[in-house]
């Protein structure tokens, strides 16, 4: 290790123990940011002492590694993780400059979820031994551009190593453009009869057929361009796949049950797009020697997830906060909330910083007025951009509405509303301040 290398460590563990251990804050990227300024190859120096396996996609990134995390340890004593979802470079960086790495045999794990932009330049110091790719939906078009745009810049990562395993959503029919040497896995459901023939509705992205470009029909839906997907032009349909959820038996705001290839389990987090995530980290468990039994144990686990379907109370008030950050998984967040059988209120928050994406006008894509069918009993707005937002569900047809430009006025928010369960969805940026501020009152510990 070269002295520039070497002082880049020293520098970044330092900053991540006086932020860590001193001053009790969370720091998810400033040491990073540090040891990269310093030497900026400064992951490839730790490359050798682990073995790395990449999360990446639009959606699904953060509870996606940490259930193939808590899947991990129910097999290897050496597994750590960013788990805050700070994918950036600066963020995978502090990740590995914070881990304690065990004097064993074998290597230490390493699950990462990564930003889309950043594959690439992480896997050409990193070296990944798989890559598991979750979806790909329209989001933040100022960085990423339309969807395929956002899919060659994590094919770039991948083809830089293509004896790496590639585990992906075979739903996904983006996921089947590009030709890849790599070995792959493949998972997706098989919970419907495979007889339908039916078009995804009208703006729906990712649909055309990587053959020949003509719209694909679908045997089912699950939502989205995710499904049974299958071309009337020519013989081009949705790969076999490897591992299924072959049934969907319970969706509640509080938890999932279904079947994998047969078995029940159950994940202590709403929404059928969650789901998914549980099957991709199946499938590595699976891929990785992880029983079936310890799988379960994983999943059952009642820990949550950073800012994923947190439960807090505040107050006498239940308070649960989700992430939203582009139409889709806004409506699937949506769809989340239908399945609750109390009356709730909403509070939504918009930032439009750079982790968030600067351009706003997602917001009209995103179902707003699919929660007229819900029990939502008010709905009040807020965040740096809450005068977007704002508008946005007076369009949808909330009329005038509370709105809380400043975060301090959260808490005062929450007791006004008039159930005892209140949903907070708010962007990336918008979480974190928020969780800040619970935690600065007392309602949650401080740090990621």
């Amino acid at each position: 290790m070269s002295f520039k290398s070497s002082l880049a460590t020293i520098v970044g563990r330092t900053t991540y123990w006086l932020l860590h251990d001193v001053l009790k804050r969370g720091g998810t990227s400033l040491p990073g940011k540090l040891a990269a300024k310093i030497d900026p190859q400064a992951l490839q120096h730790m490359a050798n002492q682990y073995d790395v396996i990449i999360v990446t996609g639009t959606n699904g990134k953060t509870l996606t590694t940490a259930l193939i995390t808590r899947v991990l340890r129910e097999k290897y004593d050496n597994v750590i993780t960013n788990p805050s979802g700070s994918n950036m470079m600066q963020g995978v960086i502090a990740t590995m400059l914070s881990a304690k790495v065990k004097d064993v045999a074998e290597k230490t794990l390493v699950i990462l979820e990564v930003d889309e932009a950043n594959v690439a330049a992480v896997t050409q110091q990193l070296k990944p031994k798989a890559f598991v790719l979750t979806n790909i939906f329209r989001d933040q078009l100022d960085r990423y551009g339309e969807i395929y745009t956002t899919y060659e810049k994590i094919l770039a990562g991948i083809r830089l190593v293509p004896e790496a395993m590639v585990i992906m959503n075979a739903d996904s029919p983006v996921f089947m453009r590009g030709d890849l040497p790599n070995p792959k896995l493949y998972f997706g459901f098989n919970h419907l009869p495979a007889t339908g023939d039916e078009r995804a509705p009208l703006n729906t992205d990712g649909v055309l057929s990587p053959t020949d470009h003509t719209i694909l029909s679908y045997r089912f839906r699950t939502y989205a361009n995710q499904g049974f997907y299958f071309s009337h032009s020519d013989d081009f349909k949705r790969p076999v796949l490897d591992y299924a959820v072959t049934k969907i038996n319970q969706l509640t705001p509080r938890f999932s049950n279904f079947d994998i290839d047969g078995e029940t389990f159950q994940i202590e987090i709403g929404g059928l797009y969650n789901i998914y995530n549980a099957l991709a980290a199946y499938t590595v468990g699976r891929w990785l020697g992880v029983e079936v039994s310890q799988i379960k144990h994983a999943f059952e686990a009642n820990a949550q997830i950073f800012g994923r379907q947190e439960v807090i109370r505040v107050h006498d008030k239940e308070v649960t906060i989700v992430l939203i950050k582009n139409p889709v998984g806004t409506n699937q967040v949506l769809d989340m909330m239908k399945t609750d059988s109390e009356p709730f209120s909403l509070i939504a928050l918009l930032n439009a910083n750079y982790a968030d994406g600067i351009d706003t006008s997602w917001i009209w894509d995103a179902d707003f007025e699919s929660l007229k069918t819900m029990g939502v009993q008010t709905v009040a707005t807020g965040g740096e951009r809450y005068r977007d937002l704002y508008v946005r569900l007076k369009m949808a047809g909330y009329g005038d509405h509370p709105y809380y430009p400043d975060l301090n006025d959260i808490v005062t928010a929450i007791d006004q509303m008039p159930t005892t369960h209140v949903y907070i969805a708010a962007t990336y940026t918008a979480m974190l301040q928020l969780r800040e501020k619970l935690a600065q009152q007392g309602f949650i510990a401080g740090g990621y």
